[in-house]
């Protein structure tokens, strides 16, 4: 698959979850998954870095390393992720985290309420990941496609 072939999939997958930015967050799944390269992504349809649920059953999870972003450097870890059904329940659940955390989690609430998509991916961003450079690097994805994902 293409890279605009993974960004239009991830968009429709977007759209017919009925999210309010669909270009914006098939460029956040591309950034996430490597455009639908990695092993989480192939192995588990989890285009965001879902990581599993408390309470969630093992069989539904998938234990892999990851980097994380540390009082200014990044360190090696291992996390446990959640395993979909396909990419409409990845971001269904992306969805259903967002809205269950938005008062914990200003930004989340923020993200939510967005009146673009750059204030979407700026403000889910800044809770989202650990990587600082996150919201920039999606909305140069953004930028790079946006013949396909606008």
């Amino acid at each position: 698959m293409t890279r605009d072939e993974f960004l239009q999939k991830a968009k429709q997958a977007a759209m017919n979850v009925g999210l309010k930015w669909p270009g914006y967050v098939a460029a956040e799944c591309a950034l996430e998954s490597r455009y639908g390269q990695s092993k989480l992504a192939l192995e588990a349809n989890n285009l965001l870095g879902m990581k599993a649920h408390k309470n969630t059953p093992l069989e539904q999870t998938l234990e892999l390393p990851t980097k994380e972003y540390v009082d200014g450097q990044w360190k090696s870890a291992v996390a446990r992720w959640m395993r979909y059904s396909d990419w409409e329940a990845c971001l269904r659940d992306r969805q259903a985290t967002l809205l269950a955390l938005a008062a914990k989690y200003p930004h989340y609430a923020a993200a939510l309420d967005a009146a673009d998509g750059e204030t979407f991916v700026r403000e889910v961003s800044a809770s989202w990941s650990t990587d600082p450079h996150r919201a920039d690097v999606v909305l140069e994805v953004y930028r790079q496609h946006v013949s396909v994902l606008s």
